[in-house]
C-alpha cells in the first residue's frame, strides 16, 4: 500500500495530522496542485498567492528532507485537479491519498468527488477544537457569538484540545537534498516583507507573548502602533497551526481561561471569533455562497454608485482615515482590524455600497484574505449577518478617527500630502488647505450626516419593502 500527502493549506510540519499519518504509512510521495482560474474566481490577492509560493517551497525543502518526493501539477480548476490527482496515483501505483480538510462549500465538493475515485483520508487540522463540537442545547452551531465563546470556553476547560501532533516532526540537516523552487503562475505581489512562519515563531511570536500581549485590548485599535501579533497571514494559508498558538498561550498564562475579563484574554478572544466563523461556514453552506445570514436582507436592492465606489478603492473618499487605511491595504496587502470595520462601515451606511463588493475587493488585496472571516466581518459591518452590529449603528470615520489616530500619526504616514497638515486639522484637512490654495487632497464625497439620514431611510425602506 503506497501513499500521497496532498500539501493544501498546512505548510507546517508541527499540528498537521495528515502528514504525520502519512510517514507512519512511509510515504515517498507529496503533491501540490494549483487551480489557477479557480483562485482567482476566488479572489485570492496576488501577495497571499506569492506568500503561499514562498512557504510551499520551504515546506517542499523539509519534505524532501524526510525522503519524501514532491510533484507539482498545475491545473486551472477544482475538477482538473481531481483528474489529475487520479492520474498522478495511477501512474505511481498510490493506493490512498491524505489531505487535512478544509471547510469551505467548494472544496468539499470537490473532496466528495475525489473520494469516489481514490481511497482518500480527510484530517481535521484547522480549527483549536473539532468542528461541530461547540454547539447549543439543540445540537446546533450559534448564531450569536458571546454565547459560542462561552461555550466553547466550557469544551477547552473540560476535554482540552487535540495536542499529540504538536511535537514537530523532526527534519534532518541534508542540504544535499534541497528541493528545485517552484514558481505559481499567478499575478503576485511581493510577500518578503512578511517572514516565513517558522522565523515569525522563533522570534516574532514570542516577543508578542512576552511583552506585547499584556497590552493587546488597549494596543490593538490604535493603527500607528504595531500592538497586534499580525498572525492571520499565517492563520489563513495553514503555515502556523491555532492550536499551538493557544498551547503557547496557556504555557505564559495558565489561568487565561479563568480571568476573560483580562486584557491578556482579548487576544485569545479573537482567535474564537475565527473559530466562530470557521463553524458558521460549514454549519451554513450559503454563507460560502456570500447570502445574507439573516434572510429579511437578501435581495436588497443596494445604490452601488459606481463613483463612490471607485473613490473608495482609490482613497479618494476625502475623510483621512478612509483614505489612509485604503492605501496601507493596497501599499501592504494588509490593514488594521480596526480600519477593517471603519471602511466597511463607511462603504455599506454612508455611500450604500453592497458589502459584496467591498468583501470581493478586500479578498484581492490581502494577504490574510479568508472567506470566513471576510465574508463575516464583512456582513457584520453591514448590519446583515451572523451577531451583527445593528444596520442603524453607524461608525462615524471622523470621531473613529480623532479617537484611535488622534495626531494623525497614521494618517500622515499612508498620506504624505498631509504630512504638514496640523494636528488640529488633521481629520478635517480642506478647509486648512484651502486657505493655502493647496488642491493637493480632495473634497469630502458625502455629508456625513446626510449620509447617515439615508443610510437609515434606505434601510428601513428595504426591510419594509414586502409588508
Amino acid at each position: 500500500m503506497s501513499t500521497v500527502y496532498w500539501i493544501r493549506r498546512d505548510f507546517r510540519l508541527d499540528d498537521n495530522p495528515a502528514l504525520f499519518y502519512a510517514l507512519q504509512q512511509n510515504c515517498q510521495h507529496a503533491v501540490f496542485i494549483t487551480a489557477y482560474d479557480t483562485w482567482r474566481e476566488h479572489n485570492h490577492s496576488g501577495i497571499q498567492i506569492d506568500f503561499i509560493e514562498r512557504h510551499l517551497n520551504w515546506f517542499s525543502d523539509q519534505l524532501t528532507k524526510l525522503g519524501i518526493k514532491v510533484s507539482f501539477i498545475e491545473c486551472d480548476t477544482f475538477d482538473q485537479q481531481i483528474s489529475q490527482l487520479s492520474e498522478f496515483c495511477q501512474e505511481n501505483n498510490i493506493t490512498s491519498v491524505v489531505a487535512n480538510s478544509e471547510p469551505e462549500l467548494r472544496e468539499k465538493i470537490r473532496d466528495n468527488k475525489i473520494a469516489q475515485q481514490v481511497n482518500f483520508t480527510l484530517y481535521d487540522a484547522d480549527t483549536i477544537l473539532p468542528y461541530g463540537s461547540v454547539l447549543n442545547k439543540q445540537n446546533e452551531m450559534f448564531k450569536v457569538f458571546t454565547p459560542f465563546k462561552k461555550a466553547w470556553i466550557n469544551v477547552l476547560k473540560q476535554h482540552g484540545f487535540e495536542q499529540r501532533y504538536l511535537a514537530a516532526i523532526t527534519v534532518p540537516s541534508n542540504e544535499l537534498t534541497k528541493q528545485s523552487q517552484f514558481s505559481l503562475k499567478y499575478e503576485k505581489q511581493d510577500s518578503s516583507k512578511w517572514p516565513l512562519a517558522h522565523e515569525f515563531m522563533q522570534h516574532v511570536l514570542p516577543r508578542f507573548l512576552n511583552d506585547k500581549v499584556i497590552d493587546y485590548a488597549r494596543d490593538r485599535d490604535v493603527p500607528a502602533i504595531k500592538g497586534t501579533s499580525g498572525i492571520s497571514p499565517y492563520l489563513t494559508i495553514g503555515a502556523i497551526s491555532p492550536k499551538r498558538l493557544v498551547y503557547d498561550l496557556l504555557s505564559h498564562y495558565p489561568y487565561i481561561l479563568e480571568d476573560i475579563k483580562a486584557p491578556i484574554f482579548t487576544w485569545l478572544n479573537e482567535l474564537i471569533w475565527r473559530e466562530f466563523y470557521r463553524n458558521l461556514l460549514l454549519s451554513f453552506p450559503e454563507l460560502n455562497k456570500l447570502h445574507d445570514f439573516q434572510s429579511k436582507f437578501e435581495g436588497f436592492n443596494w445604490p452601488n454608485d459606481q463613483a463612490k465606489f471607485t473613490a473608495w478603492c482609490e482613497a479618494k473618499t476625502g475623510f483621512p482615515i478612509i483614505d489612509a487605511a485604503m492605501r496601507q491595504l493596497k501599499q501592504t496587502g494588509w490593514m488594521h482590524n480596526r480600519l477593517r470595520m471603519i471602511v466597511a462601515s463607511f462603504l455599506t451606511k454612508h455611500l450604500l455600497v453592497d458589502w459584496r463588493l467591498g468583501e470581493a475587493y478586500f479578498m484581492q488585496h490581502l494577504i490574510d484574505g479568508d472567506l470566513a472571516a471576510n465574508s463575516g466581518g464583512w456582513q457584520w459591518a453591514a448590519g446583515t449577518g451572523c451577531d451583527a452590529q445593528p444596520y442603524f449603528r453607524i461608525f462615524n470615520p471622523l470621531t473613529q478617527s480623532e479617537k484611535f489616530d488622534p495626531d494623525g500619526s497614521f494618517i500622515r504616514k499612508f498620506l504624505p500630502e498631509l504630512e504638514n497638515v496640523p494636528v488640529k486639522y488633521i481629520h478635517q484637512p480642506q478647509t486648512y488647505l484651502d486657505s493655502f490654495g493647496d488642491n493637493s487632497y480632495w473634497p469630502q464625497i458625502v455629508d456625513l450626516k446626510e449620509a447617515r439620514l439615508q443610510a437609515l431611510d434606505y434601510y428601513q425602506k428595504e426591510l419594509n419593502r414586502d409588508e
